[in-house]
C-alpha cells in the first residue's frame, strides 16, 4: 500500500525542476547583461537606476554602528594615502567624519556598542588636512584644519597647516592669527616661527605697496585739483567725455602738477578738413600761438597742389554752441581759450585749417552739416 503511494507520489512530481525557456542573445547582448552585474562592472556608468544588487551591496557600506562605518572609510582613506592618492583619500576621509558626526541608527539587542576613539578621529583629522594640502587644495585644506581644532585647540600641526593655507590663498591676517594661536601651544616651534616670519614678511610687503597705492591716489587727487583750479582761474571751460581718445602720454598739464601758476599746456590736433588730414602737437604751451607750430609742419607731403601755407591757410575752432570762431594764427592759445566760447574736450585743443580761397566753401558745408544754413 505504502509502495503504490510513493509510485503514485513520484509520478506526479517530476525528478527536475522545470528552466525557463532559453532566450537565444547575440554575445554583445549577453555582455551587456553580464555588465548589470557588480562583479562585472566596469564603470557605475554601466548600470541602471533600479539595479537592486548594486544597491544593496551600496547599503553594506554603511550597515554597522558609527564607528565601525567610519573605520571602515579611514582604512580606505589610508589605502589610498600610500599610494599618494591624495584626492581619494579626502573623499574617504571626508566620509569617514561625516559618519562619526551622523545620526546614529537603532542596533539591535545583540549588537556590540564601539566606543569612539577621539584620538582615532584627531588622528583622522590631521591625515585629511595633510591630504588637502598636498593637493594643494587650501580651501578644503583649512575647513578640514578647523574641523581638527573643534576636536583638539591644542594640535599645533592643524594650526601650521591652517597658516600655510591660508598664507597660500593671501589671507594674511588669518595666517598671522594661525601662527600665533599655535605658537601659544608650542612657543619653541621652529616650523611655526619659520612660517610666522614669512607671514609677517609678506604682510610688511603687502602694507608697502597699499601705501605706495594711496600715496599714488593721493598725489593724483592733488594733481587734478591743481589743475581743475588753474583752468578756472584761467576761465578755461573743459569737458571729459565717456570714451576720450588715446593720446598715449599726451595730455593737458601743469609745467609744475602742484602749482596752479605754472605754465599749463595742452595736446593739440591740426585738422584739415577738406583733404582730411590731421597733425597732432602733444604739447602746445599756453603763450604759444597757433603760427609757430603751422611754420614748422607746412608745408605737408600730401599738399600736392601746394594749398596749404603759413600765409594762404585760415583757423577756425568749434564754440561750445556748435558754431565756429576765427582763430588768430598769431594769438596766444590762452587768449583763444579764456573768451568762454571754447570748450576743451578730454584736454584737446581742436584747430580746423583751411586755404582762404575755399574758406566760404568749407563754412557753409560745415554750417549744412550742423543744420544751421
Amino acid at each position: 500500500m505504502a509502495t503504490g503511494s510513493v509510485t503514485g507520489l513520484e509520478e506526479k512530481m517530476p525528478m527536475t525542476a522545470e528552466l525557463p525557456p532559453v532566450q537565444h542573445k547575440t554575445a554583445d547582448q549577453l555582455v551587456a547583461e553580464m555588465k548589470k552585474m557588480p562583479l562585472f562592472m566596469t564603470s557605475m556608468d554601466d548600470m541602471d537606476e533600479d539595479n537592486v544588487m548594486l544597491e544593496a551591496i551600496k547599503a553594506l557600506v554603511y550597515e554597522g554602528t558609527r564607528a565601525e562605518v567610519a573605520d571602515n572609510f579611514r582604512v580606505q582613506g589610508n589605502d589610498c594615502v600610500k599610494t599618494k592618492q591624495w584626492r581619494e583619500a579626502r573623499d574617504y576621509y571626508s566620509k569617514a567624519l561625516a559618519a562619526v558626526k551622523g545620526p546614529q541608527h537603532p542596533l539591535p539587542p545583540d549588537a556590540k556598542v564601539v566606543e569612539i576613539d577621539e584620538e582615532a578621529e584627531e588622528k583622522q583629522e590631521r591625515t585629511l588636512e595633510e591630504a588637502c594640502y598636498a593637493n594643494q587644495n587650501y580651501g578644503s585644506c583649512n575647513r578640514d584644519c578647523a574641523a581638527a581644532l573643534r576636536m583638539n585647540p591644542r594640535n599645533v600641526k592643524a594650526w601650521y597647516r591652517a597658516a600655510s593655507a591660508c598664507l597660500a590663498l593671501d589671507k594674511v591676517p588669518e595666517a598671522l592669527d594661525a601662527c600665533q594661536s599655535g605658537l601659544k601651544f608650542d612657543s619653541a616651534n621652529s616650523a611655526l616661527q619659520l612660517l610666522l616670519a614669512k607671514v609677517e614678511a609678506r604682510q610688511a610687503h603687502l602694507a608697502g605697496l597699499e601705501k605706495t597705492r594711496k600715496d599714488r591716489e593721493q598725489r593724483t587727487a592733488r594733481r587734478e585739483a591743481t589743475l581743475r583750479l588753474a583752468l578756472k582761474q584761467r576761465n578755461i571751460i573743459a569737458r571729459r567725455t565717456v570714451n576720450p581718445p588715446d593720446m598715449e602720454d599726451a595730455a593737458m598739464k601743469l609745467t609744475d602738477p602742484l602749482d596752479p601758476n605754472s605754465t599749463l599746456s595742452f595736446p593739440m590736433i591740426l585738422l584739415y578738413p577738406l583733404q582730411a588730414q590731421s597733425d597732432f602737437v602733444k604739447a602746445c604751451g599756453e603763450e604759444e600761438t597757433i603760427a609757430q607750430h603751422l611754420n614748422y609742419i607746412l608745408p605737408t607731403p600730401w599738399d600736392e597742389a601746394r594749398e596749404y601755407s603759413l600765409q594762404s591757410v585760415e583757423c577756425y575752432m568749434e564754440t561750445i554752441q556748435g558754431g565756429l570762431i576765427k582763430a588768430g594764427k598769431k594769438v596766444s592759445i590762452l587768449k583763444l581759450l579764456e573768451s568762454g566760447k571754447i570748450e576743451v574736450v578730454d584736454g584737446l585743443v581742436k584747430v580746423n585749417v583751411v586755404p582762404k580761397a575755399r574758406a566760404a566753401e568749407w563754412i557753409d558745408d560745415f554750417k549744412r552739416r550742423k543744420g544751421k544754413t
